[in-house]
């Protein structure tokens, strides 16, 4: 795979990111493509490792080694064949995974990793300047209808994927757009939403309907999905971790994903009765609480925003920028991460917690009160203690809550239909068939396994898909990870 000796010969290189002055001054990617001939000299530095424990890393299963050696050899339309096989939207992948992969990559043991991702994308943004990526609708069609609940990458992989299977595929969107969070989350500094716009264009033109402003159990009848063969879930996990302490209902306190979409439709240009409360962090001191990419994205755009000053605060301890002792190659290490929004001017605290917030005499955020904390292990969990004498009040004018989410909504469809939940309040589905405890019913992504990451999503679409496909049909064609196993059939 590459060049037998390219890895001892070549060093790492990715995309060149525009100065932090430039971009901050807009919502659009800014990374600087990489030439063709630089791209092939990362391919070859792709070993012949025996193992490629990059496999096990992605959750996709990508064949990862095939298509960096084809790209090596100049070999792109079979470079994207292979990648396709296995990642229906590498172009999402390629700009918002956090490549669990080149952890898992064996060059990682003494060297920088292959750029795996970088690659990736560049392979199918080649694809589509090429043309090579075209409309591909089924020979044939099965007569069976099959309704999507959900069109975030879980939602849109099951549609495609059972599309191409001759089904007929419903995706019901509850927002006026299609695309979930990559849509009304994802800051287009990350991912513009045209690279939404022209994969959901084929998928059209491959024969899928897309019904947006389809909330299921609340503007469409839950009773509806009668009319169809089979429904798949894809809804995601999007109840909010909130932050019960004093001062949480004033006004400057904010979810994360109260902030982010806003920003999201005034880049598309949507009217002001579209964004609801019109919330900006410009002139302000803000303060984003919550330490992973969610909070990330905060600082990035209140940064755009011109807020008068950004701080970043997280529960846990810093971690080490090098792998953990207890998370050894190849698993994915914990280890301390600066995206691209901390480079452009953030201060990052650790070991904090927010105990209250302090509003003045009209009930708005002026300020919040913390203390300094140690987290340690203790019985399978973590014990939280405050360092005394560490109390300190910050001026704060909006703070951002990107906590997470705790699970899917469930006082809708899901208590129409009657749905099992698991322990932890997620959509109940067998990990082998996909199927909850309704028959024809299927879920797949973060509303059955919690709030994860899009290649896990779009695994999981693309193998929850094979098992409905074989539910109609008694057997299915469709690609799948694992072997086949029995099912019930209709």
């Amino acid at each position: 795979m590459g060049k037998k000796t390219g890895f001892k010969e070549f060093d790492r290189q990715v995309e060149a990111k525009r100065p932090v002055n430039e971009r901050v001054g807009h919502y659009n990617e800014f990374t600087e493509p990489m030439k063709k001939e630089e791209l092939e000299t990362q391919g070859a530095r792709c070993m012949d490792c025996g193992i490629p424990f990059c496999h096990s890393g992605c959750p996709l299963g990508n064949l990862i080694p095939d298509f960096n050696d084809l790209v090596y050899t100049g070999q792109w339309k079979d470079a994207l064949a292979r990648l396709h096989s296995t990642n229906n939207f590498p172009e999402f992948t390629g700009r918002l995974c956090p490549a669990p992969c080149e952890e898992a990559c064996v060059m990682t043991i003494n060297q920088p990793a292959i750029t795996i991702e970088n690659i990736e994308k560049n392979i199918v943004e080649k694809g589509f300047a090429e043309g090579w990526i075209k409309a591909e609708p089924p020979a044939e069609r099965t007569g069976k209808k099959i309704a999507v609940i959900g069109s975030g990458p879980s939602g849109l992989a099951a549609a495609q994927q059972l599309n191409r299977a001759g089904h007929l595929v419903t995706v019901l969107e509850r927002d006026d757009r299609i695309g979930g969070l990559l849509r009304y989350g994802i800051p287009d500094f990350k991912m513009e939403k045209w690279v939404i716009d022209r994969r959901v264009k084929i998928m059209e033109e491959e024969g899928i309907t897309f019904i947006t402003g389809a909330h299921v159990g609340v503007t469409y009848p839950s009773d509806k999905l009668k009319d169809f063969d089979a429904v798949v879930i894809c809804a995601g996990a999007t109840v909010r971790r909130a932050l019960p302490i004093e001062g949480a209902d004033l006004e400057g306190v904010h979810q994360a994903m109260e902030f982010l979409p806003q920003q999201n439709r005034r880049n598309a240009s949507d009217g002001e009765d579209k964004l609801g409360t019109n919330l900006t962090a410009k002139d302000k001191n803000v303060i984003v609480i919550g330490g992973g990419d969610t909070g990330s994205d905060c600082i990035g755009t209140s940064i755009r925003h011109g807020a008068a000053s950004v701080s970043n605060f997280e529960l846990m301890g810093k971690a080490t920028t090098d792998r953990p002792a207890g998370q050894p190659w190849p698993f994915w290490p914990m280890r301390l991460r600066t995206s691209t929004s901390h480079e452009e001017g953030v201060e990052r605290f650790w070991s904090i917690s927010t105990k209250r917030f302090v509003g003045d005499e009209n009930g708005k955020l002026k300020g919040l009160v913390t203390t300094e904390v140690t987290v340690n292990r203790e019985n399978g969990g973590f014990k939280i203690e405050e360092v005394p004498g560490t109390e300190k009040e910050w001026p704060c004018e909006l703070a951002l809550l990107a906590l997470g989410f705790t699970g899917p909504e469930t006082n809708t469809m899901v208590s129409d239909l009657g749905l099992e939940l698991d322990a932890r309040g997620n959509v109940k589905a067998d990990e082998k068939s996909y199927m909850t405890s309704v028959p024809g019913v299927f879920a797949a992504g973060d509303v059955r396994r919690g709030q994860s990451l899009i290649v896990w999503a779009i695994s999981e679409g693309r193998e929850a898909a094979h098992q409905v496909d074989r539910f109609l049909m008694g057997h299915s064609d469709l690609p799948q990870k694992d072997a086949e196993w029995d099912l019930p059939r209709v």
